[in-house]
């Protein structure tokens, strides 16, 4: 199969509900023809008849009568079918695609935007829904439809049923191929553009306090409607696209239309075609063109579809995480975090750690202070396995985290970093996400240890008050604190605390260091900050 048509043909996992979706479009169709033919015939005989009294009206009207069942039933059919199976394969592909970005490392998850991964998932995959109902089963349908017109009506006019048959087969091919080739181009540009949009609309939510902050409603607003822009401007070159495609089909009907009548009058002539017949084919042929309206819509979105299938395409074939190991080693419960002659650096930058070694025990609690870019938080993702090293080990107990599965990795060491979210919903869902199972006793105790117990006793929905957004009904050292207490009901043995009082003032920074203490007591603790440190708080401080 060609390259360009594989981003839409290969996620097409199952053909049973598809061909029989297909089979009842083609029925809903000859049930049309079907009745435009009788009808035709009928009508015309009648007329041709006039008073004679051994015609017989009675078979063609209960035979119309049938078909126009017929077409009603198999026309629900279609469209139960055919829905029922597009959703279903956009629900498999969804699940597919989300699976697989779950397999993603946190370092190949920061490669891609979150508005363009959000694009991925929903409008992109929601682009797919045309490919089989506006492009692959109304171009079977033609084809089958044209074999058939031209094999059965073919039996009373040859030329006549091959003509129309092949003006079908190019209005259903070739009209549409030539569209979806005009249509790639800007149908890259919508999806492109939709995916940005898509991006501005995430960024200005998360980013909403700050362009407050800063007065840049008008900048943000400007930036936002130049996208929407944009997106208009590829749907109205895709409009006009299909309007093309709408004026070809109208004159190859035309073109089909004159050489039905043409041929027709020359068959009856020539004494080789009934008059009823002629009206009966004719008006069938007219009828067979229904099927190609829904393919000029979707040729004209083929450009669309193909781009967005590359882009979901793109998402499943970039590899799972290199970080699971076929046979991985234990880590045992506790045990010494080293890291060993470790030297990391991002891509092909300048080495951020080189020759580093650390070792901390079983209960220590450590603080790695520098400047700003000194590699504090790079050291904290090592620990965690984020990313693996370029040269050197980091092993817990004695083991190399290399050997280890993330999985296990995750429930020894947690990590609190300066960006841990506080979710929308109430305070014990918030608590709950590192323990499931955790009874309100162990909730409570751990809002105690965190030094937030008294401040959500004293509210009157206790656990179930609601946080909102970020934690917007927190200040920022309570929606801190909360996230402390989320990290000591996890199971972990290793805490790693990455900036934990940034963005908090000089005395609750403080007060939350010597609350930590207490806190993590007989837990290893590894805190990664710039912020002065109280005496007493940590066994060693290590400047790098």
């Amino acid at each position: 199969m060609p390259r360009r048509f594989e981003s839409i043909a290969w996620f097409l996992p199952r053909w049973r509900p598809l061909l029989a979706a297909v089979l009842v479009a083609l029925v809903t169709v000859w049930a049309g023809v079907g009745l435009f033919i009788v009808a035709g015939w009928f009508l015309t005989a009648a007329f041709l008849a006039g008073s004679m009294l051994g015609f017989d009206l009675f078979a063609p009207s209960a035979l119309i009568r049938g078909l126009s069942f017929l077409r009603i039933g198999s026309r629900y059919g279609e469209r139960v079918l055919g829905h029922a199976a597009t959703l279903d394969l956009l629900a498999e592909l969804r699940t597919r695609v989300f699976a697989h970005t779950m397999t993603f490392s946190p370092a190949q998850l920061a490669n891609w935007r979150e508005g363009d991964l959000v694009a991925r998932l929903t409008n992109d995959v929601d682009v797919l829904d045309s490919v089989f109902l506006q492009l692959i089963s109304p171009a079977l349908v033609a084809c089958l439809a044209a074999l058939s017109f031209g094999v059965l009506a073919g039996q009373y006019a040859p030329w006549l049923a091959t003509s129309v048959a092949l003006l079908l087969v190019f209005a259903s091919l070739c009209v549409p191929a030539l569209l979806a080739w005009r249509a790639q181009a800007p149908g890259a540009q919508l999806q492109l553009h939709a995916a940005w949009t898509r991006n501005q609309i995430h960024q200005a939510v998360q980013a909403h306090a700050d362009i407050t902050a800063f007065a840049l409603q008008d900048s943000a607003q400007i930036q936002f409607s130049q996208a929407c822009q944009q997106l208009a401007q590829a749907r109205d070159r895709l409009s006009a696209l299909g309007a093309w495609g709408q004026l070809l089909q109208q004159l190859v009907l035309g073109l089909a239309l004159v050489l039905m009548l043409l041929l027709g009058m020359h068959a009856i002539q020539a004494d080789a075609l009934d008059g009823p017949v002629w009206v009966g084919i004719v008006l069938g042929g007219l009828g067979l063109f229904e099927v190609v309206g829904p393919l000029m819509r979707g040729a004209s979105r083929a450009g669309a579809m193909s781009k967005a299938a590359a882009r979901v395409r793109q998402l499943l074939t970039t590899p799972a995480s290199q970080m699971i190991v076929d046979q991985p080693v234990s880590l045992p419960t506790e045990g010494t975090l080293a890291l060993q002659q470790v030297s990391f650096r991002y891509a092909d930058g300048p080495w951020v750690l080189q020759d580093l070694d650390l070792r901390v025990e079983p209960g220590e609690r450590v603080a790695i202070m520098g400047a700003s870019g000194a590699g504090k938080s790079t050291l904290l993702s090592l620990c965690l396995r984020i990313m693996d090293p370029q040269q050197g080990c980091v092993s817990l107990g004695g083991v190399d985290l290399k050997q280890t599965q993330p999985d296990e990795l995750h429930t020894r060491i947690a990590l609190l970093s300066q960006f841990s979210p506080v979710f929308l919903g109430t305070v014990r869902d918030n608590l709950r996400i590192a323990c499931p199972q955790a009874t309100d006793t162990q909730l409570w105790q751990a809002l105690a240890q965190a030094q937030l117990g008294g401040f959500i006793s004293s509210l009157t929905d206790g656990l179930d008050t609601w946080v909102g957004e970020s934690g917007q009904t927190l200040s920022a050292g309570q929606a801190r604190r909360l996230c402390l207490a989320r990290l000591l009901l996890s199971p972990a043995r290793i805490y790693l605390l990455d900036e934990p009082v940034s963005g908090l003032d000089h005395d609750t920074a403080q007060a939350f260091f010597k609350d930590l203490a207490q806190a993590t007591a007989g837990r290893t603790v590894l805190v990664a900050t710039h912020a002065r440190v109280p005496d007493g708080v940590f066994d060693r401080i290590i400047e790098i």
